[in-house]
């Protein structure tokens, strides 16, 4: 019994490229150092002293920043190539990091983490297309977990290592950090990873449709889709605002503690993700339908923190949203990426990120504001709301995909 479970880890993870393994290297540097972001709530709190409407809007600022880049880096992805978006997005990004530590005021900060998301989320389109170019065809949702992979094994590492930063050092080191891995994650491109194009060409993977649809624009299931998303990005996204405020102010975590619940996520993630992506492709089930129990977890994950005041729920609320997040994460990229038509990709994911980003926007702000108006307890009323408009939304994708089928 051992043996086969070990033998179809082991499997899970056999067929990819050199180049791929190295890009989940590249992005488990850099996200390993993005541990600041987990922390940017509690820090804006602490040191800066700003009010929870201040740090709403300062993560407001956060999402614009995240939309337009992922917006122009898209753009630029398709008009350059993705490698030169991915390298000079962080080189410049590396830079902004390090500044961000000197800016003391509301106003400066504001402006500083705005640029520097408009700057960092270029890299997201670009490297989602480089996978196409890295990536074996039959191997696309495989490769885009295993960068999931490498992106929650760096989150499950930073918040932790962060935590201790934090307790021994100082939240400057963070900073520090983060902009020196993106400088690190660079070096090591450059050495190993070389321009490449790619041809378009779809995968027996593929979602079924045809390739008579799709001018962007006028792509009626993909906007739905992009509500989903949206929604789901919404909710997700409470984990790294409102959820440390959460744990710090009503359980009265230190940041150690806190630092070790959010690298759960991630090494949760890191040990399970790739074996159930590869058992759901070998079952062959339906991706919409996982998309969609997956929101039911999202949603679950935030009711259950109002039931009791036990600690141990905030466990039980993790383990709901990470299994939530392996199910919702790969399935609704490779969604996006096998939706784009020739020669729109870039478009087609930078809408995908952006999706993300505009949740970013209006989930923080909003999230700040309900819980300083009404408490914590409404705002988890509010998110596992959301979790269900979101499943509905996927009931809507997949009859309007039935519909056009059957034409």
């Amino acid at each position: 019994m051992l043996k086969r479970i070990f033998r179809n880890y082991h499997d899970s993870f056999k067929g990819f490229s050199k180049e791929v393994w190295w890009l989940a290297l590249i992005t488990f540097i850099n996200r390993a150092g993005t541990m600041v972001i987990p922390f940017l709530s509690l820090y804006l709190t602490d040191n800066l002293s700003l009010t929870l409407a201040q740090v709403g809007w300062v993560m407001t600022c956060f999402g614009i920043g995240s939309l337009i880049g992922s917006w122009l880096g898209g753009k630029l992805t398709d008009k350059i190539g993705f490698y030169k978006v991915m390298f000079w997005s962080l080189l410049l990004t590396g830079f902004l990091f390090i500044s961000l530590q000197y800016i003391t005021t509301f106003f400066g900060f504001a402006v500083g983490i705005f640029l520097t998301m408009l700057v960092a989320d270029t890299f997201r389109p670009a490297m989602f297309v480089s996978l196409k170019a890295y990536s074996k065809p039959e191997n696309q949702t495989r490769s885009l977990t295993l960068i999931r992979l490498a992106i929650n094994l760096g989150f499950s590492f930073g918040p932790f290592l962060g935590g201790i930063i934090i307790a021994t050092l100082s939240y400057s080191g963070l900073f520090w950090v983060d902009g020196l891995t993106c400088l690190a994650a660079i070096i090591l491109m450059r050495f190993v990873l070389k321009p490449k194009q790619f041809s378009v060409k779809k995968s027996s993977e593929d979602t079924g449709i045809e390739e008579v649809i799709i001018s962007l624009y006028k792509d009626k299931p993909y906007w739905i889709f992009l509500g989903a998303v949206f929604l789901m990005g919404f909710v997700f996204l409470q984990l790294f605002t409102t959820m440390p405020l959460y744990y710090r102010d009503i359980h009265k975590l230190t940041e150690v503690e806190i630092g070790s619940i959010m690298a759960m996520n991630g090494f949760l993630i890191f040990l399970f993700e790739m074996p159930l992506i590869h058992y759901i492709e070998k079952k062959l089930i339906d991706r919409l339908k996982i998309i969609s129990w997956s929101l039911v977890l999202f949603s679950l994950s935030y009711l259950v923190l109002n039931i009791t005041s036990w600690v141990g729920i905030l466990i039980i609320g993790m383990l709901l949203i990470t299994l939530g997040e392996m199910l919702a994460f790969p399935f609704t990229n490779n969604f996006a990426m096998n939706r784009a038509s020739k020669g729109k990709e870039g478009r087609y994911l930078a809408l995908y990120t952006m999706a993300f980003s505009l949740a970013h926007i209006f989930s923080a702000k909003t999230g700040m504001e309900v819980i300083d108006r009404f408490g914590f307890a409404a705002n988890w009323f509010l998110m596992g709301s959301l979790g269900v408009l979101a499943v509905i939304l996927m009931v809507w994708l997949q009859r309007t995909l039935a519909k056009q089928n059957f034409k």
